[in-house]
């Protein structure tokens, strides 16, 4: 089996030594007339040119392993940027990288306490938090503010629906009312979107539990929270003139967009191949993650 099927030298390449024979099978199904064969020639020069520079490329891609800097500054960016103060802080010892990437763990601790009050549904403690940290990212991101105070006008209802899970009286509704009136119905005019979150926000105070559509049980579903959580992360980092998304993530998601780009081309890739950031393929030695 060749060691890299992109390889156009590998004589057990299908994508290498046979593009002659693929050109001459051409020859064979088009009956190109005579008076176009220059032309033909020409396109034929032109796309075996082409298949080898792909092939090229490919072959480049399999046999590329990054460095040890390299790998540690997509792991350290991963623990910066998905809040692990304590690992990112060891890490940055171990490798020298706490000047490199701008490490700041004041900065990682503020984000992970805003997340840890958001998963919790202290959504008001959660604002008060960013605006301590950065008082414009709200004032600048509409958007994030209202899906915030959706979510708080949602933890209002949930404490009510949880508390009184027979039948809540519509006095019991009164603070998420107060709240909808204070803080949403004057933001809800200026957007189509947000008129429509709020009515279904609202719309939780009418329907039993059992009894809510799928889209509003969708409201009260804690992974509301998580998305929140993650957005506002998001927006903290690029305040901080960070990555909004650790890098390990894009990374994973274009090997897997390239993977279905690959299928649906009726492309064979490896089966095992990496991206880079394992050690399995030699042997735990060269380019392993330094600990």
């Amino acid at each position: 089996m060749p060691t890299n099927p992109w390889d156009p030298n590998d004589p057990h390449n299908p994508y290498g030594n046979d593009i002659d024979l693929e050109l001459q099978a051409m020859d064979q199904i088009w009956d190109t007339p005579e008076i176009w064969r220059p032309y033909d020639d020409l396109y034929h020069k032109e796309l075996a040119t082409r298949i080898r520079n792909q092939n090229k490329i490919m072959a480049d891609m399999v046999d590329f392993k990054p460095s040890k800097s390299s790998i540690n500054s997509i792991i350290m960016d991963y623990l910066i940027s998905e809040g692990f103060p304590g690992a990112a802080e060891k890490f940055a010892q171990e490798t020298n990288l706490s000047q490199a990437q701008g490490f700041d763990s004041q900065g990682i601790r503020e984000r992970v306490q805003i997340r840890n009050a958001i998963l919790t549904g202290n959504v008001e403690e959660a604002i008060e938090f960013i605006n301590d940290v950065d008082a414009e990212i709200l004032d600048t991101s509409p958007l994030l503010h209202f899906r915030l105070l959706q979510l708080q006008l949602i933890e209002i209802i949930r404490e009510v629906l949880s508390s009184n899970n027979s039948n809540p009286a519509a006095t019991d509704f009164r603070p998420a009312i107060e709240f909808a009136t204070s803080q949403l119905s004057p933001r809800a005019p200026t957007d189509q979107s947000y008129l429509t979150a709020l009515e279904q926000t609202m719309a939780l105070m009418i329907f039993q539990p059992d009894k809510m559509p799928a889209e509003m049980k969708e409201l009260l579903d804690l992974r509301l929270r998580e998305t929140v959580a993650e957005e506002v992360n998001k927006a903290l980092l690029k305040a901080q003139g960070m990555e909004p998304v650790a890098r390990i993530r894009e990374l994973v998601r274009a090997r897997a967009w390239a993977e279905t780009t690959a299928k649906a081309a009726k492309v064979d890739l490896p089966d095992d191949m990496s991206i880079g950031l394992d050690v399995e393929h030699d042997g735990g030695r060269g380019d392993a993650m330094v600990t």
